[in-house]
């Protein structure tokens, strides 16, 4: 007998889990997202059709929903509560990712402890470190409290067991890559064990009401790791940044279902844990007598709270053909832009045949355009050798023409930097409200913005055709 030929219907097919890519055969790579492993086998279902079922709860008007159970409690870590939108809410799912070593253990713990009460027990899983560990680090930064369970699993199984003896308030799975079900296919941290212990956990999270934290793993390039559904299925997302060489460490919100996504958290990392920093402008200051040649200040927007920064620029002359052009904390093409724009609007030539370094205080990074104008001053008082004014603030985009153009939040910069003493800035034109007894330069261009050097100290950087005399 002639063996049966598979029709089209009996033939598997393979679907990317990241974007829904289909194919007829296995790849390793989706074809269309370009990512690694993410190709699976699935059956080709048939015809379904699903029968009207009993409904859980009725429909009612939304004016008679009652929205005091989406009433949001204070995590203990008011930095936190401002990223969160108020603090946590019942049933909510938050997403933690950052990079190794960044501090997001130490900050979940500190909050599982403080948020830890008579009524509200909290659950801390840890499934990267033993449960001795987590104490030492919970004795360091003085986190231990009676209300505050600690277990150490990887099997969702038990997780789920654990919620049902301790039934706490709030959960908290270190990490989410960790956990896994002995039902699904797969190593732990793959996408399968990812998407099913995230919405297990999503799942008992929206029956019981409670809050849950996830610590989720990032890739090298800063992307969260597994699939991207994780970050659809979860209320909120939160990026913990910061340079593990520095004490700055800012909390993002990149998605939240209870609030808005452009307010960030400040906090300081140290030997005895990590401290929420309501005002840390001076962590981006050097705090000196005198001016210095090759430094100017700026006024940064991290969502929608201001941070003066400073910005500091050192040139070399080299006896090398291809001078150094290294940086730190700012975007190296930004600081190649200004530096053509200062040679060509400017009419600063020697910028080009000499090392440059640039570098930012404290390790903030600034990334927005509103801190070209600090950039082109940093250059070019490096340039001249000549210390910008006192207590000057700059803010402004540069653009390629070398005109100033305006920026977003003028205002609240200003206030921020009048706050902390300041009393001259540099600005784009039509700022806005000036705050009182601060004297403010509207400029169109950047050679309205050189003016500020003083002529009588300045040392002119030589131009070429003085070179070639």
């Amino acid at each position: 007998m002639a063996a049966r030929t598979k029709t089209a219907k009996d033939r598997p097919s393979y679907r990317c889990t990241e974007c829904g890519w289909q194919t007829a055969k296995w790849l390793g790579r989706c074809g269309e997202c370009q990512a690694w492993g993410t190709v699976e086998e699935y059956g080709a279902p048939g015809a379904r059709t699903t029968a009207p079922g009993r409904v859980t709860t009725s429909a009612l008007p939304i004016g008679e929903v009652d929205g005091r159970q989406a009433t949001a409690r204070s995590t203990g870590v008011p930095e936190l509560d401002r990223v969160l939108g108020g603090g946590l809410v019942p049933g909510a799912v938050v997403l933690v990712a950052g990079e190794p070593g960044v501090g997001k253990s130490t900050l979940l713990l500190d909050v599982a402890a403080k948020a830890a009460s008579d009524e509200h027990r909290t659950l801390y899983i840890t499934g990267e470190e033993s449960a001795s560990q987590v104490r030492l680090r919970a004795d360091r930064i003085k986190a231990i409290d009676d209300h505050l369970y600690l277990a150490a699993e990887t099997d969702l199984a038990a997780v789920l067991g654990h919620l049902d003896a301790v039934k706490p308030s709030l959960l908290i799975v270190d990490s989410v890559q960790t956990v896994a079900s002995p039902e699904i296919d797969g190593a732990p941290g793959g996408p399968s064990q990812v998407r099913e212990v995230a919405a297990a956990l999503i799942r008992a999270s929206k029956e019981r009401g409670m809050a849950t934290l996830l610590v989720g793993h990032v890739t090298k390039d800063g992307s969260i790791a597994g699939p991207r559904l994780l970050e659809h299925l979860v209320d909120v997302v939160l990026s913990f940044e910061g340079d593990r060489h520095a004490r700055l460490r800012l909390v993002r919100g990149v998605k939240n279902r209870y609030g808005t996504t452009d307010e960030v958290g400040c906090f300081e990392l140290h030997d005895e844990g990590i401290t929420g920093l309501a005002d840390p402008s001076g962590l981006f200051l050097t705090r000196r007598t005198e001016p210095v040649p090759g430094t100017c200040l700026t006024v940064t927007l991290e969502g929608r709270r201001p941070l003066v920064a400073e910005v500091q620029a050192l040139t070399v002359d080299t006896q090398i053909p291809t001078p150094r052009r290294t940086t730190s904390g700012l975007e190296t093409s930004r600081v190649q832009m200004m530096l053509a724009v200062l040679e060509q609007r400017g009419r600063i030539s020697a910028l080009g045949k000499r090392d440059i370094y640039t570098a930012t205080v404290g390790g903030v990074k600034l990334t927005e355009p509103a801190a070209d104008l600090a950039i082109a001053l940093a250059l070019a008082s490096a340039a001249s050798d000549t210390p910008l004014p006192k207590n000057l603030v700059a803010i402004g985009e540069v653009g390629l023409a070398g005109e100033v153009r305006r920026v977003t939040g003028v205002q609240r910069r200003l206030s921020e930097a009048h706050r902390l003493g300041f009393t001259h800035a540099l600005v784009p034109g039509d700022p806005g409200k000036i705050p009182p007894g601060m004297k403010v330069l509207e400029v169109a261009d950047v050679g309205d913005a050189l003016r500020v050097l003083p002529r009588s100290r300045r040392r002119e950087a030589p131009r070429e055709d003085e070179e070639r005399r």
